[in-house]
């Protein structure tokens, strides 16, 4: 019996996630049209290189500053 109601669970949540991506398209333009009347312009998404190229240039910044900073403490020793 334990069986069937995990069995029901996993098509609850699978039902439930299907039904937000269908109204979350279905209001897509709605929520469109809204934000242009507002002034409010969603941004567009990064691509997936654009977000790797941001990280890396974060990645390298904190490097550097490291970097510079056990320069400073050798340099004071």
């Amino acid at each position: 019996m334990n069986k069937h109601f995990k069995d029901a669970a996993y098509y609850a949540r699978r039902a439930a996630t299907h039904a937000f991506y269908g109204v979350r398209e279905t209001l897509e333009p709605v929520e469109t049209r809204v934000r242009r009347r507002l002034g409010y312009e969603q941004p567009e998404p990064e691509s997936r290189v654009e977000t790797l190229v941001s990280e890396a240039k974060a990645v390298e910044g904190e490097a550097r500053n490291r970097v510079a900073g056990v320069t400073r403490w050798f340099r004071s020793s």
